[in-house]
C-alpha cells in the first residue's frame, strides 16, 4: 500500500545506487530526490526534507567513511534536528558506532535488501515525525505556560513590605535555592511563587502548582511521586507524579503544613537524593525541580509540637519570604483597585469606574481578613452591581463582624485564645505592624508579644 508521505533526499556518487533508491522509494514516499554532489547539500536542505540517506564515501577508492562523517556534521549544523541514515559498502562496525555517536539515526550496508532499506527509511521518517510532534508540543507548552502565568507577571505593591518581597525575589530567583513563602490566606503567595519562576533560569519550563490542602490524604503519595499500574485499587495505568511532571521547571507546594508526617520523610529524601520512587515500583526516577513551598501556618510551632520535621523545614526554607497582609499595606489599595477594575471591566465588557475619596477611605479602614482575595471579590461585585459612573462607599459590602470602620473590635467567639488572637491582631493593625508600640499598648514586653505572634502565626 502506498503511503505517499515523507520527503526523502538520497546523496551518493554512484548513479546506479541513486537510480535503485529512487525506483524503490518513490513507490512509498511522497518525494524522493537524488543528488550525486554532496556540495549541493546546504542548498538542497532549504527545500525541507524529512530524511537524508547519505553515502559514507565520495572520493574514488575511499573507504574510511571520513567524508560521510564530515558531511553528517555539516548537515546537523545546518539542520540540528535532521534525521540522517548513513550508507556504506563496508561493514565497519567501528565506523557505524562513530556515526551513531555523531548524530546519525541508523546505518545501512550496500548492496541493501529492499525490505531492509524500506524499513529503515520508514522508521527514520517516524522518528522525524515524533521529533516534530515533540517540538510542536514543547512550543505549545511554552505558549500555554506564558499565557497561564501572564496574569502573574505583574504583582502590585509599593508598600515597604512589598518592596522587601520584590528584593528577596530578585536575589533568590536566579538560584535554584528552595524558597518558603509565608503569609496569611489570600495574600498572593502563589503570585510570588510564579514571580520567582518567571525570573529564574527555568522560566521557559513548566510551573506546576499543587494545593496540598485540597489533596485527599490517601492520595498524597501518588499525587507527588506517581504510581505504577496495580499499585492500589483504581491504579489502572502508570501515572507520573507532580515531581516528574515538573522536572526541569518549578514545583510549588502550597499549604506545605498539611503534608502528613510519614510523607515529610519521603519529601526530604526526594530533595536530598534528587529522585522519587513511584508507588508500586522498586526503581527510583531522577528529578530536576526547583521547589517553592508556601504556608499560612507556623511551621516552627508545628516542629515544637512534633507535627513537622525540623530537618525538612531547614531543607525547604533556604530562603524565606514573608508576604505582608493587606492591612499592613493600605497604601497599595488604590493601585490594587485600579488593577482589578481593569481586569473585570474587560472581562464583563463594562466601563472602568473611578473610586471616590470617601470609598477609598472606607476601603483603607477595613481590616481585610481575606486579604487580596477579598479585595478582588469586593471590586468585582461593586463594578457589576453599580450603575453610577464612579464607585462610592455604599457600593462596597462588608459583613459587620469583619469591618473596623468604626474602630471597634467585634467578637463572635469568646474563647480566651480567640480573644487574645483578635486583640493582638487589632493592636498590630492599629500601629501598622510596629511591634514596640503594639506591645506598649497591650501592656506586655516585645519578647512576650513576639512569642504570642509566633503562637498565632501573625
Amino acid at each position: 500500500m502506498v503511503s505517499r508521505i515523507g520527503r526523502i533526499l538520497v546523496v551518493d556518487d554512484d548513479s546506479g545506487v541513486l537510480t535503485a533508491a529512487r525506483l524503490l522509494l518513490k513507490r512509498h514516499f511522497a518525494v524522493v530526490q537524488t543528488e550525486s554532489d554532496p556540495k549541493r547539500l546546504p542548498e538542497l536542505l532549504r527545500a525541507g526534507f524529512d530524511v537524508v540517506l547519505l553515502d559514507m564515501n565520495f572520493a574514488r577508492g575511499a573507504d574510511s567513511g571520513a567524508e560521510g562523517l564530515e558531511w553528517l556534521g555539516r548537515i546537523l549544523r545546518i539542520e540540528p534536528g535532521m534525521v540522517i541514515v548513513l550508507m556504506t559498502a563496508y561493514g565497519d562496525v567501528a565506523t557505524a558506532v562513530q556515526a551513531i555517536k555523531s548524530g546519525a539515526t541508523d546505518f545501512v550496508l550496500k548492496p541493501w535488501q529492499n525490505e531492509k532499506l524500506l524499513a529503515t527509511v520508514t522508521s527514520a521518517l517516524r522518528l522525524h515525525d515524533s521529533r516534530d510532534e515533540v517540538a510542536r508540543l514543547r512550543s505549545r507548552e511554552r505558549a500555554l505556560v506564558g499565557a497561564a502565568s501572564g496574569a502573574a507577571q505583574r504583582v502590585i505593591g509599593d508598600a515597604p513590605g512589598m518592596t522587601e518581597v520584590f528584593e528577596l525575589v530578585r536575589r533568590a530567583a536566579p538560584t535554584d535555592a528552595n524558597v518558603l513563602i509565608l503569609g496569611e490566606s489570600g495574600v498572593g503567595k502563589e503570585l510570588i511563587a510564579r514571580l520567582l519562576h518567571q525570573q529564574s533560569k527555568r522560566a521557559a519550563e513548566v510551573f506546576m502548582s499543587v494545593d496540598l490542602g485540597a489533596v485527599n490524604q490517601s492520595l498524597f503519595e501518588s499525587e507527588l511521586f506517581g504510581h505504577r499500574k496495580g499499585a492500589f485499587t483504581d491504579a489502572r495505568e502508570d501515572r507520573a507524579g507532580r515531581f516528574q511532571a515538573a522536572s526541569g521547571g518549578t514545583l510549588f507546594l502550597d499549604e506545605i503544613g498539611n503534608l502528613p508526617l510519614h510523607l515529610q520523610g519521603k519529601l526530604l529524601s526526594a530533595l536530598e537524593q534528587r529522585e522519587v520512587t513511584p508507588l508500586g515500583s522498586d526503581r527510583a526516577v531522577a528529578i530536576d525541580v526547583r521547589l517553592v513551598c508556601a504556608t499560612n501556618r507556623s511551621l516552627a510551632q508545628m516542629c515544637r509540637a512534633g507535627d513537622f520535621r525540623e530537618d525538612l523545614l531547614y531543607r525547604i526554607n533556604t530562603v524565606e519570604i514573608r508576604v505582608p497582609p493587606l492591612r499592613e499595606r493600605m497604601q497599595d489599595i488604590a493601585q490594587l483597585f485600579e488593577h482589578f477594575v481593569d481586569i473585570y471591566a474587560r472581562k464583563y465588557n463594562l466601563p472602568a469606574k473611578r473610586l471616590s475619596a470617601g470609598a477609598l477611605k472606607r476601603l483603607q479602614a477595613h481590616s481585610w481578613p481575606g486579604n487580596i482575595r477579598e479585595l478582588r471579590h469586593a471590586v468585582e461585585r461593586a463594578l457589576i452591581m453599580s450603575d453610577a459612573p464612579g464607585l462610592e462607599s455604599k457600593d462596597f459590602f462588608f459583613s459587620p463582624d469583619t469591618s473596623r470602620a468604626d474602630g471597634a473590635l467585634r467578637l463572635d467567639d469568646y474563647n480566651l485564645e480567640t480573644v487574645e488572637h483578635r486583640v493582638i491582631q487589632a493592636a498590630l493593625e492599629k500601629h501598622a505592624g510596629n511591634v514596640s508600640r503594639a506591645a506598649r499598648e497591650l501592656g506586655i514586653t516585645r519578647t512576650s508579644l513576639y512569642r504570642r505572634m509566633e503562637k498565632y502565626g501573625l
